[in-house]
């Protein structure tokens, strides 16, 4: 049974045992000896004992390892034995120094003795080998060849990348092995640099004045580019936690909502009920999103706390694995419902109802829309979809997806034909929701009334229901809409173009088109009210009154005496011949 000893060691702390410990001990004692007259005495041992613990810690396998012999002599096996050197300008190798116990791999740091800003340059040369200039240049042909990517690259270089300051991470940043040896053999360049440099400091003060300059500019750049990345990185990690967390209380709520209505009563619970188009319950929807959409979510939350404080304990393995798979099942089930959803509106269907307008030829037709003031109190209200309840407290999907298109027909008597259309997964499913649609239209003598909107009960499902009116109207027919239909009119403009600044206009169709009688000139983009091959001028006094609408033409025909005028039963004045 051995002792134990506690040691810090290149500012690292270890556990050793008492043998190791004293081989250890002897070792430095060794290598001080062997060092007494070189220089940088000091400098060399401080970065001889940062190397051992560096290989030391590499042996770590738990924070309670304790250093035994064993480990003790693999690290002097690799860093040699003092007495085995003889440091010259060429260095001889001891017996016992084997070159496969080092590591030749190099490592990438900046190195800020040779470079002009931060040293990136210089680090990356020396990590492939090339000369450091050749690196400047493809940054700055980058910076003006690649839109500034170059400024970015060096940056993000800069704040990534270690500066070599010890002797063996100066080592590690050329390749060489760090050893012993090398160690002391870089130490003494150091120094003899440093020499060198005061005996020339004469020819050398301007150099030395502006690398300094450069240096501290680049020092001091380099701390403001860190702070602003950390504070960056800070209001980021409290942007993700915030919305993290919120989204996932958003979440449970929306969980609970749509589990049970009895818990709380929030509208996208009846839309969802509405909307649904499978048979699965509205909870698993609720669960699963919370699967799918919630724990990314989480995992941004995570971050944020990371970003606020970068020594927060991660998780675990296990919570990371468990999670991540229910993510990937959540989102599979989420993918196959969405399959059998887009089957549910596969295909379309839909039923038609045509209805005789009993007019006379010379009666004019009012048209307009109406609209239900239980539902709304606006006839302009346009919803695609609405979850309601009728006076009896039925539920019911309330729609204003209604259309109105006026067309011409060779037929004497006008007609208006009626076609209700939904969705389903097969045609004989989509036609039985569209006979289901609640549609109504009013004629009253030569009144046509259309309701604005279209109902359906929920058990149907949403299914893009929607009704679209075909007003079809033979020729020489009048017609006076009303404003409301300015909202469902989807008549082709070259045939019927409705005036939106007045409800008082009439309409006179003829065999291509339907003409504005009273329109203003700047209105009406077509010519003359007559068609005939014949061209007139004509005054138009129309006249709108409790007996009905007068529309009085007087026409000058060239070579032709002036057509006779009569009034119908509306009170509304025709020519005839």
């Amino acid at each position: 049974m051995n002792k134990t000893v506690n040691i810090n060691l290149g500012g690292m702390f270890f556990h050793i045992d008492e043998d190791a410990y004293q081989k250890l001990t002897r070792y430095f004692d060794a290598i001080k000896r062997s060092l007494s007259n070189s220089s940088g005495h000091d400098e060399i041992i401080k970065d001889i004992e940062m190397r051992v613990s560096e290989l030391l810690n590499e042996k770590q396998k738990s924070d309670k390892h304790v250093v035994g012999l064993t480990d003790v002599d693999e690290v002097i096996a690799v860093m040699g034995q003092p007495e085995d050197y003889i440091i010259e300008d060429d260095l001889k190798v001891s017996p016992y120094y084997s070159e496969t116990n080092t590591r030749r791999t190099k490592k990438l740091y900046r190195d800020k003795e040779k470079g002009m800003i931060g040293g990136v340059a210089s680090g990356l040369g020396h990590y492939f080998g090339i000369d450091a200039v050749w690196i400047r240049i493809v940054l700055i042909l980058l910076v003006f060849a690649g839109f500034g990517t170059g400024i970015v690259a060096y940056i993000i270089l800069w704040v990534v990348t270690p500066e070599a300051v010890t002797t063996s991470e100066k080592l590690e940043m050329t390749g060489e092995p760090v050893t012993i040896s090398n160690i002391e053999k870089k130490v003494r360049e150091e120094f003899e640099s440093v020499s060198g440099k005061l005996k020339d400091v004469d020819y050398d003060k301007y150099g030395n004045q502006i690398k300094t300059g450069a240096t501290k500019l680049g020092s001091s750049l380099g701390d403001l580019i860190m702070t602003v990345f950390k504070v960056f990185a800070k209001f980021l990690g409290i942007i993700l936690i915030i919305t993290g967390i919120g989204t996932l209380i958003s979440l449970l709520i929306a969980v609970f909502t749509l589990g049970s209505s009895d818990f709380i009563d929030v509208p996208w619970r009846s839309f969802i009920e509405a909307g649904n188009f499978t048979d699965y319950p509205i909870w698993s929807f609720g669960l699963l999103m919370f699967f799918a959409v919630g724990i990314p979510f989480f995992f941004l939350t995570l971050l944020g706390f990371k970003l606020l404080s970068p020594k927060m304990k991660s998780i675990g393995n296990i919570a990371k694995y468990t999670l991540l798979a229910l993510w990937i099942i959540a989102i599979a089930i989420l993918i196959s419902i969405g399959i059998k959803q887009a089957s549910e509106v596969a295909y379309e269907g839909k039923t038609v109802q045509k209805e005789i307008i009993n007019m006379m030829p010379t009666d004019t037709l009012f048209v307009k829309f109406r609209f239900n003031d239980y539902y709304t109190k606006d006839i302009d209200n346009n919803e695609n979809f609405k979850f309601v309840q009728d006076s009896a407290n039925a539920q019911l999907i309330y729609s204003n997806n209604v259309r109105f298109q006026i067309l011409n027909t060779d037929e004497k008597v006008p007609f208006i034909q009626i076609e209700k259309m939904a969705r389903g997964k097969s045609f004989q499913d989509a036609k039985q929701r569209a006979e289901k649609i609640k549609y109504a239209v009013k004629i009253e003598g030569n009144q046509l009334i259309l309701d604005n909107y279209l109902l359906t009960e929920v058990t149907n499902k949403f299914r893009d229901q929607e009704v679209e009116v075909f007003l079809y109207l033979p020729e020489g027919t009048l017609l006076k809409p009303d404003s409301s239909l300015q909202n469902y009119d989807r008549s082709d403009d070259t045939f019927f173009n409705l005036h939106y600044s007045s409800d008082n206009y009439i309409y006179k169709v003829t065999n291509s088109q339907i003409k504005c009688l009273n329109c203003p000139t700047e209105e009406n983009e077509f010519n003359d009210v007559d068609n005939d091959s014949e061209a007139d001028t004509s005054d138009v006094t129309v006249t709108i009154n409790n007996q009905g609408v007068s529309v009085e033409k007087d026409t000058v025909k060239s070579n032709t005496k002036n057509r006779g005028l009569k009034k119908n039963k509306d009170g509304i004045i025709i020519k005839t011949n």
